[in-house]
């Protein structure tokens, strides 16, 4: 089983390497400015001491032309110290006049001519003459017959130690401030991924069966919606876990008590405890629990087959008041025991296109519905209208009505209003769930509406047969 990297260590990993790697690149453009900067800095400052330093050698060569050379080399050397750069004095010829360092050894003349006329820089030891690589630029002048030349120079080591001064700056800079910042990504990608640790044993708990487990609020917008759609959907499962055990006891009464009454009328018949006057009697009676039983079996068919997309509508054209009068006859003893007055049937033709089979269990199933809540001396009423788009049927019930907040509970599956079980405790909660399924599958709706006190209005509407299937 691979269990993977946790949320925490991917975050915190890459977290740190984005900061790992900003160093890194910071670091790479601070050596890269600071090192430029050097150069152009220190380029700048010796040419400017180098033509400064030809200028008042040409001077002091003019006006002392015996004795310049003390005075120039204690300017040099003033200009050295200034600058942190060596300077050196040198004749067309190479030979070398005055130098701030010692160990400068006479230059090839050739070399001096880029230095003729104009400001050059260049990045040589000149052929040994210096003793190691060196930034160099300089200036050129004549004084009292020959040319000379004033070459400003630093070597390339000091530009190495001020970039590795410059980095070690940086290094320990970067550590410190690296050490603070891992440190408060590492509690910050805690307390981040804290709430995930959370939701995941709450998850656990659930999957387990414990639905009075919620989450808490969270700052952070989208883990507090999650938190409010996992508390939702936890209430969800527990209501559904709820009706999920109601409708396991239901659908245990509801197979127990007709298997129990067949039962025992079938072994009073078969031992003659029945006398045969009264035969006639107790088959009807098992011959209705049968009829319930299968009516049992068939809802749980069809709802199966809605589930697994399987139940395809066969439809065709009938009355639709002939599966309504086919069911109010079946409850017929129901209808005289409550004294209930039905309305509405003396219509005129009215066609439905859908599967007349199916359309009877909905009507089954609503005008059970309508019976169960009905009012004893009430009334049952329906009502029909036939558009050019679809065919609709209302029935309306008198009696006590549903209140507000049940109204969008009476489709859900296992759904029984406290007056159901109050009052009539069979069925499962499915009738109303199925009526709705095989409406939609016919591409209509239903809609319930209700006034409390007063009466309670199922309304389903079919779509018509299109052009192409007439």
């Amino acid at each position: 089983m691979n269990n993977g990297k946790s949320i925490f260590t991917r975050y915190f990993a890459i977290c740190s390497a984005v900061i790992l790697i900003s160093f890194c690149c910071l670091g790479t453009v601070l050596l890269l400015v600071s090192s430029r900067y050097f150069l152009d800095e220190k380029k700048s400052l010796m040419l400017k001491d180098a033509r400064a330093l030809a200028s008042y050698t040409q001077e002091k060569m003019l006006a002392q032309p015996d004795v310049w050379r003390e005075d120039v080399v204690a300017e040099m050397k003033t200009y050295a110290i200034g600058s942190n750069s060596d300077y050196l004095l040198c004749g067309d010829d190479g030979y070398v006049v005055a130098a701030t360092s010692g160990d400068v050894e006479d230059i090839d003349p050739e070399l001096l001519q880029k230095f003729d006329g104009n400001t050059t820089y260049s990045y040589d030891d000149l052929k040994g003459a210096l003793k190691e690589v060196c930034h160099i630029t300089g200036d050129s002048f004549t004084a009292n017959g020959p040319r000379y030349y004033v070459l400003a120079y630093s070597p390339k080591s000091e530009q190495d130690n001020y970039t590795k001064n410059i980095m070690e700056i940086f290094m320990i800079s970067a550590i410190a401030v690296l050490l603070v910042v891992m440190f408060l990504v590492y509690f910050a990608t805690l307390k981040l991924t804290a709430p995930i640790t959370e939701v995941a044993d709450i998850a656990k708990k659930l999957g387990s069966g414990d639905f009075s487990v919620t989450l808490p609020e969270y700052t952070t917008k989208e883990f507090n919606e999650l938190s409010i759609a996992f508390n939702e959907m936890a209430a969800n499962l527990k209501s559904y876990d709820t009706m999920r055990n109601s409708f396991l006891a239901n659908v245990s009464h509801e197979l127990r008590t007709p298997m129990t009454s067949i039962g025992g009328f079938v072994d009073g018949l078969l031992d003659g405890t029945i006398p045969k006057a009264k035969q006639g009697y107790y088959l009807r009676i098992i011959s209705s629990e049968v009829a319930r039983l299968t009516r049992l079996v068939k809802s749980m068919l069809n709802l199966a087959k809605i589930e697994a997309g399987e139940l395809e509508p066969n439809k065709t054209t009938f009355p639709v008041t002939e599966p309504i009068l086919d069911t109010l006859l079946t409850f017929e003893p129901r209808i005289d025991e409550k004294n209930i007055e039905i309305r509405g049937l003396d219509v005129q033709r009215i066609s439905m296109y859908a599967d007349i089979d199916l359309i009877h269990q909905v009507m089954y199933n609503l005008i059970e519905n309508a019976i169960k809540f009905v009012n004893d001396g009430g009334y049952i009423e329906f009502s029909f209208d036939e558009g050019e788009d679809v065919t609709s049927v209302s029935i309306r019930n008198s009696g006590e009505g549903l209140a507000e907040d049940e109204l969008p509970l009476v489709f859900d599956r296992f759904y029984k209003t406290d007056k159901s079980r109050g009052i009539y405790a069979q069925g499962l909660g499915l009738g109303l769930n199925i009526a709705r399924s095989i409406v939609e599958i016919h591409g209509g709706k239903i809609m319930v509406k209700s006034l409390k006190g007063e009466y309670t209005e199922f309304t389903f509407t079919i779509p018509k047969a299109a052009k192409t299937e007439e």
